[in-house]
């Protein structure tokens, strides 16, 4: 058995990390410790690659753990995840500015092929983002637009604002960590025409063509995630299922450490190679604790009903929640399963109950493994 001699915090846990040598091979041996009312204690045991990588996931917060050497521990633990890429890894272990430059240059490898070009990405065009991939890289851009289309009454500085948020708030697995690079330059002949088209029309202030370079100013990078909308049209009925009951719990799970999404369509939730559902449209999340969650008025006539305005006031931070029920009434068996396990979300006790939480100071256990996985 080899242990990593210091642990590995983060919230409230801590993680001993290892491996087991045996004459068929190693295999991860990961001990995250917690410390309740009966004192400190072991809490799970994971011993495999997929239960380790969502430990070290991409929409968890960072670690804090002392290093002597990054370089070593970063190769320790890929020997552990061999799938996940070393610039993640980096980043996992509060080394972000390391893992920017390992994103780079393996964006620059996959740059080398001849037939390598920057794309389209698959899913709903957004109104505030646009937003493209290069194939055999598993990693989205994103590109604010200069001018937002109808709802959004955003600015540009707010919507850095968010990704700003996102970056120093606790993501307990549910958001996906964006780094943001500035003065980025490649080769005009890299993108789609399509794509360079509508990069210059909806992004000119953030990206020019200079002779053969396209150069982009400012962007900001995600893992590519398959869309929760796409997911859905793909997957058996079991699979869907599956999938809209963990996006009533990425919500919960975001409530429960202080942040409201805002936009909750299905568009703006991603599916991970591990089936979490995570969310990664920033432009609209707040904390939890800025909102004014409201009932809708009863209406003073039939005339109120119909009307194509609301018959009552509504402030910039009040909420509706029965108003969730457009987005979040979803079709056939999965539809009725989420309204069973989260149809307490269209009501407003439960956002008032989550926010007094917040308020109180209540940090709230979220673990980054399966129950299964818990010792009794």
């Amino acid at each position: 058995i080899e242990v990593v001699p210091t642990p590995f915090y983060r919230n409230k846990g801590a993680y001993l990390v290892g491996r087991l040598v045996t004459a068929a091979g190693t295999m991860p041996l990961v001990l995250p410790i917690v410390h309740d009312e009966g004192g400190i204690r072991i809490d799970a045991l994971l011993t495999t690659s997929d239960d380790v990588s969502v430990v070290f996931s991409f929409t968890r917060s960072y670690f804090h753990v002392e290093l002597e050497c990054p370089r070593a521990m970063v190769e320790f633990l890929r020997s552990l995840m061999p799938r996940k890429p070393v610039d993640e890894v980096y980043t996992s272990l509060g080394y972000h500015k390391h893992g920017k430059t390992e994103l780079v240059l393996a964006l620059l490898r996959h740059m080398n092929a001849h037939d390598a070009r920057f794309e389209v990405a698959e899913g709903d065009k957004g109104l505030v983002m646009a937003v493209f991939a290069l194939p055999s890289l598993n990693v989205v851009f994103k590109i604010i637009k200069d001018r937002f289309g109808p709802p959004k009454q955003t600015t540009r500085e707010q919507v850095k604002e968010k990704y700003h948020l996102v970056f120093v708030r606790d993501r307990v697995g549910r958001l996906a960590d964006a780094q943001e690079f500035e003065a980025l330059a490649f080769g005009r002949d890299r993108f789609a025409p399509e794509l360079l088209t509508e990069l210059l029309t909806d992004c000119g202030g953030s990206v020019q063509v200079e002779g053969d370079q396209v150069v982009i100013r400012h962007l900001y990078t995600e893992r590519q995630v398959t869309p929760l909308n796409l997911y859905l049209r793909q997957v058996d009925e079991a699979h869907a299922i599956d999938a809209v009951l963990d996006y009533g719990q990425a919500i919960k799970d975001l409530a429960a450490a202080n942040i409201f999404t805002g936009d909750m369509l299905l568009k703006n939730f991603g599916v991970t190679r591990h089936g979490r559902v995570i969310f990664y449209d920033y432009d609209e999340l707040c904390l939890l604790t800025e909102c004014h969650f409201r009932e809708i008025p009863v209406a003073r006539h039939d005339d109120d009903e119909y009307s194509a305005e609301p018959w009552f006031s509504v402030g910039e931070h009040d909420i509706f929640p029965e108003e969730f029920r457009a987005f979040l009434t979803l079709p056939g068996r999965p539809g009725q399963a989420f309204q069973a396990a989260h149809g307490d979300l269209l009501t407003v006790e439960y956002w008032r109950r989550m926010q007094a939480l917040a308020e109180q100071g209540e940090v709230v256990d979220i673990f980054p493994y399966k129950p299964s996985r818990r010792l009794r």
